[in-house]
This record gives structure tokens, sequence and C-alpha cells, in this order.
């Protein structure tokens, strides 16, 4: 007998939530109160990561995307999300991403892969964001593995890492946000990574100080400052999970309805990925059966449409 797939807000209440009173609403000053939201928030959070549900792929790089998007304000590029996904997902095969595209690419490996990251790797990460290679970077690796060792908590070795990058280069902000949501998750003993920090750094409640400056890696606020990105991102990736889980579990549930041979691989791309293109072809779809087939699944409710264009579209949970 075929199990019935739950109803979808049954399936987004299996997905847990940070506690309302974790979630910071306005400037925590007190270290003790934001160390308390943090450790409560990424319980939670870690709950969800060790579940592995079938969606996680495509949670996970749809966090990377939004940490992309950070990103780019941090280096004074104007791409939105849906400017990074285009430059991702419209290239031809064999063209360059682009630095916005090299961008969303450090954060794509970051997420796709298990940790913790070799030094050839952090390399070839610091290339795709643009920082300069320097010999002292090889050496925080060995120091974010020595911290965790210590049980020091999981915001506080990020934040510690962030300052120790910019310690050897200020000007490597970026890859100093990469290697804290590196630390974080690597700290936190997960199989792949969760980009949590990232997508937090121009939060107003990390800024501090009369001015309301944003606070810097290396600056006296920063640790304080990373323990409540941890509770804001913690709790905006479970927010976001919530939606996904539902959106996977209609896409899983319409499958039967469907006549393509090649649904079941569609639908496995799309649990896996942030998105995928609307002109997708495989060995069992053509591009006109693949348009066919998304127009198809967003008509039954199953698929969302995030470009917003009438032509080369782009689809996702």
């Amino acid at each position: 007998m075929n199990r019935q797939p739950p109803p979808a807000s049954d399936v987004s209440s299996m997905v847990p939530r940070v506690p309302a009173w974790a979630t910071p609403r306005a400037c925590v000053e007190d270290p003790v109160e934001g160390a308390f939201m943090a450790g409560s928030a990424l319980n939670t959070l870690d709950n969800l990561v060790r579940a592995e549900p079938e969606w996680s792929g495509a949670w996970r790089h749809r966090l990377a995307l939004k940490a992309s998007s950070a990103s780019m304000t941090l280096i004074g590029r104007v791409e939105d999300e849906s400017a990074l996904r285009d430059a991702w997902l419209l290239r031809q095969p064999g063209d360059a991403p682009g630095p916005a595209g090299n961008v969303l690419a450090a954060w794509r490996r970051l997420v796709g892969r298990s940790l913790p990251p070799t030094i050839e790797e952090v390399q070839t990460v610091a290339g795709l964001l643009g920082v300069g290679w320097s010999d002292g970077f090889a050496d925080l690796i060995d120091g974010a593995r020595e911290e965790a060792r210590t049980g020091v908590p999981a915001p506080a070795v990020a934040a510690r890492i962030a300052a120790a990058v910019m310690r050897e280069d200020p000007k490597a902000e970026i890859l100093a946000w990469w290697l804290a949501d590196c630390a974080l998750s690597w700290r936190m003993g997960w199989r792949y990574s969760v980009p949590i920090l990232g997508s937090q750094i121009h939060a107003p409640l990390l800024r501090s100080g009369p001015d309301g400056r944003r606070a810097r890696p290396g600056s006296d606020a920063f640790e304080r400052a990373v323990f409540i990105a941890a509770a804001l991102g913690a709790a905006e990736a479970c927010r976001l999970a919530e939606d996904m889980a539902a959106q996977a579990e209609r896409l899983r549930a319409v499958v039967p309805k469907l006549r393509s041979k090649a649904a079941g691989d569609v639908v496995d791309r799309l649990v896996g990925d942030d998105a995928v293109s609307g002109t997708l072809t495989t060995r069992n779809l053509s591009r006109w059966a693949s348009r066919r087939l998304f127009d198809r699944l967003v008509e039954l409710g199953a698929l969302r449409e995030l470009s917003g264009r009438t032509t080369f579209r782009i689809y996702g949970l």
C-alpha cells in the first residue's frame, strides 16, 4: 500500500522552529543574553540539520544564495538574488560565471562538500571571492581545529577565525565571513556547512555604538555580534526550511499525476538545488518536454517560477 503524503501543514510542523524568545528583536547589549539566544537557536537548527531531510540540498543552496547576495553588498556590487541566479543558471556551457557568479560559486562550494576544508580548497575559494592569497591563511584551518578541540562555543570559534583573517589581510572581509560560517558548521559537527552568518552581515541588530556602525571582524563588538547573527540566521534558516519542506512535499505528491518518464529525475534536481533552468534537458527530457513539465508543475502548485519573466524562466521550491 502506498503511503499517502501528509498535508503540507503537517509537514511544515515537523520542521523545528527557533523559539520566539531566542530570536533577537531589538539590540542585545548583554553578552550572556546573546550567548543564551544563540545556544537555543543553534540547538534547534542542529536538530534540523542532523535529520537531513531530502530537500536539505535545496535548502542549503538557497541559504548560500542569500549569503552571496549579502556578500555582493559587502564588496560594493549590486547583484541581488535574482541576478545571481541568472549569472549561474543562464550561462552557456564553458562560459565563465563572472565576478558575481564566482562569489555564488564560493558559497555553493561551502554547502556542497564535507568539512573541514583543505588549504587548496581555501585557496580556490579566496580566488573566487577576489581575495589575494596570503600564506598566513594556511594557519587558520589548524587554528580553528585547535579552537574546536578546546570546546569553545561555535559562534566564538567563528568570530575568532574571522578576526584572524582580517589581521592577516584587512581587505579580506568577504573571506572572513565565508570562513566564519565554515568554522561554525565545523564546530557544530555538521556533515555539510549551513551558512547562517553570511546572510546577516548587514543585519541592523549587528550594529553597535553611538554611531551605529556595522560590527566588522576583529572589532571589539564583533564576537557579540556573531552570537546575535547566529541566533538571527538560525531562526531565518528554520523559517525557510518550513516553507521549503511544505513545497517539497507538494512536489513529491504530484509526481504520480505526471506522464513524463523524466519527472523523477527533475524532482530530484529540484530538491537537491536552489533552482533549475526552465530549459533543462536530460537524456530523457527535451527542451520542449521540459517546458511542458514545468508548466504543469506550476499549474499543480508544486513548483514556483522564480524569475518573474515570461522567457528564460527559472524554477525552484
